[in-house]
């Protein structure tokens, strides 16, 4: 398969086009359907209703697949720079820390730098290190790994680190304070997050890349999940590093100058970001107002808007982050990305901005919105009985026999394996393709690629009704207007008991037994229907307890396993050595630090 150029233009618009066009006709292919099988006992109001619904979620779901499809039929290609040019910016690469354990976060950094060291590239990158953490605990071990991390890289003049005093704006506040009163020293900035991982070499052809294209002003790289040790985690990074690279390239081939900007794992020229960035406080209380929480989205928007190109380059190897153990974790940071993406519906009319950034935006809000869409079609297909008349048999007077109306059961079994076939299908031809190419060999060969596919259909089917209940409720709180805040992101061992997956899921085990019995009672030809929704909510203390053990399982391998990537490598001595030179202390053992005294040093 040869690589595809991006298109541009009328091709691109054509593209776009296409995609959007297959997407409304699955959709209204769907609600024809439910309206032909809804004629079988008479069409009804809440039959429209429901093909309303079907529709709109069709749409959604045809939308992923066609951006997969896209995917397939192209290759991931490097644009065209010299690799070998020398780098005459300066870069500084940011690491924003709230609350994490500096030897793990620190230990990164040393990485990074070693890695970008046996490079002998003789560009110009320094670190920092930007503390938003709120414990002086924490905040004093950060000052002393800092010191060690200096002292051990020789970086002094090269690495830095600051704590804010007052966090404002959380993470998109601490970068842009970065921004304000340092950026003008560096042409370039690499932003990462705490558990972001990067190879030395992807670092300076990120440079390279951004150095080549003047009107670059963001370029994003597709991080592969590293380090699962879960269940839950290994099904998402094996998710991450199997599918994700093919829908992020039917996304490259739909985002002409308006790429996606995900927060993290990205290079920003800092001239750029500094002039088109700027965040304001939305009018009004959180969640709708206050600081804008997913501020990714809207500081690639608004490039885009200064006519700066953001692009994603998903070529790009060697990125890697870390992911949630269990589903209650991923669950707590889904929760905070539900309220950043419907506080866009505040942003989405802004003025200027192009109209692929306002698309984006719609994803986004669609993105969580679309489980209610389909909670009403499944409560209004549990309700209609009861609004539906009793069949008439003998619709002529004095005829003899009775009329049977035609069943329309073949175009619901249509239906539904449509739907399916639009969540499993794009997943079976990725791994159909991996075969035929041989990427499958850096996840243990073609054959035990497919049955790792198989599984993770099997988990993510079992695990979807419990996220579903949760992202609905994250949604249902947010507009309620209860703000999430922005909790810290648990990182290491995730094991819960059962006792735990309960006390977090026993309301989903309510609901699932709720409806199942509702069902029963008003619908009992739906209770077979429902039951792949209903008892996964009913085993949700289960699930959350199993998935959240280690899996010791060879299915869901993947390249990071198969060949340990150098960086990470590295990462794993030092953070091992590092661990035993700096034990995690006692709370009550630590004496709290001024303001004046946390910062050894200020980016």
């Amino acid at each position: 398969m040869t690589a595809l150029t991006r298109p541009r233009g009328a091709v691109l618009i054509a593209l776009r086009a296409l995609a959007l066009g297959l997407s409304a006709l699955a959709g209204i292919g769907a609600f024809v359907l439910f309206l032909q099988f809804g004629q079988a006992d008479g069409l009804q109001t809440l039959d429209v209703v429901r093909a309303v619904l079907i529709l709109i979620s069709t749409l959604w779901l045809a939308w992923g697949a066609v951006q997969a499809l896209i995917g397939l039929s192209s290759r991931a290609a490097p644009p065209d720079y010299d690799t070998q040019a020398p780098i005459r910016g300066r870069t500084v690469v940011l690491v924003p820390v709230y609350n994490e354990d500096p030897v793990a976060t620190f230990s990164r950094v040393a990485a990074m730098d070693a890695s970008l060291a046996a490079t002998r590239d003789p560009a110009t990158i320094h670190f920092a290190i930007l503390s938003d953490t709120r414990k002086d605990d924490i905040a004093e071990r950060e000052a002393r790994v800092f010191a060690h991390l200096v002292d051990e890289r020789n970086g002094l003049g090269r690495f830095f680190y600051r704590r804010r005093i007052n966090n404002i704006g959380k993470k998109a506040g601490n970068i842009e304070d970065f921004i304000t009163r340092s950026g003008a020293a560096y042409d370039y900035a690499l932003i990462l997050d705490a558990d972001s991982l990067m190879e030395g070499e992807t670092i300076l052809q990120m440079i390279r890349r951004i150095e080549a294209e003047p009107r670059l002003g963001l370029l994003q790289t597709l991080p592969k999940v590293i380090r699962g040790r879960s269940r839950f985690a290994r099904a998402m990074q094996f998710s991450a590093s199997f599918f994700s690279p093919v829908f992020a390239r039917g996304l490259a081939m739909l985002q002409g100058k308006t790429g996606p900007f995900w927060g993290h794992n990205a290079i920003v020229r800092t001239r750029a970001f500094a002039e088109s960035c700027g965040l304001p406080a939305l009018k009004g209380e959180p969640p709708f107002g206050g600081h804008v929480m997913s501020h990714d989205y809207v500081e690639a928007a608004l490039l885009a808007r200064k006519g700066w190109l953001v692009r994603l380059d998903d070529d790009l190897e060697g990125s890697f982050e870390e992911g949630p153990e269990n589903i209650v974790d991923h669950a707590k940071r889904d929760r905070r990305w539900c309220q950043g993406n419907l506080q866009h519906a505040r942003i989405i009319g802004a003025p200027g901005l192009r109209g692929w950034s306002r698309f984006v935006f719609a994803q986004g809000i669609m993105a969580y919105i679309a489980p209610l869409f389909w909670l009403g079609f499944l409560a209004a297909s549990i309700a209609a009985p009861l609004f539906v008349p009793p069949p008439d048999y003998f619709p002529e007077p004095y005829w003899p026999f009775p009329y049977f109306p035609p069943s329309e059961a073949s175009k619901a079994i249509g239906l539904a394996i449509g739907i399916f076939g639009l969540l499993l299908v794009p997943k079976l031809l990725i791994a159909g393709r991996a075969a035929l190419i041989g990427s499958a060999r850096g996840f243990g060969g073609g054959t035990l690629a497919f049955a790792s596919t198989l599984a993770e259909l099997m988990f993510s089917s079992l695990t979807a009704p419990v996220l579903l209940a949760f992202a609905t409720r994250s949604v249902f709180q947010v507009l309620m207007g209860r703000d999430g805040g922005w909790p810290t992101n648990n990182r290491g061992d995730g094991r819960m008991s059962l006792t735990e997956g309960f006390a977090a899921s026993w309301w989903i085990v309510a609901i699932g037994l709720g409806g199942l019995v509702l069902t029963d009672l008003l619908a009992p030809g739906l209770l077979l229907w429902l039951l792949p929704v209903g008892l996964p909510m009913i085993a949700a203390p289960w699930l959350i307890s199993w998935s959240s053990q280690p899996s010791r399982s060879r299915l869901m391998l993947v390249p990071s396993e198969v060949a340990t990537p150098r960086v990470v490598g590295l990462h794993d001595a030092i953070f091992t050595r590092w661990e035993n030179a700096f034990p995690t202390p006692d709370p009550a053992q630590l004496a709290p630090i001024s303001a004046a005294s946390r910062s050894p040093a200020h980016a």
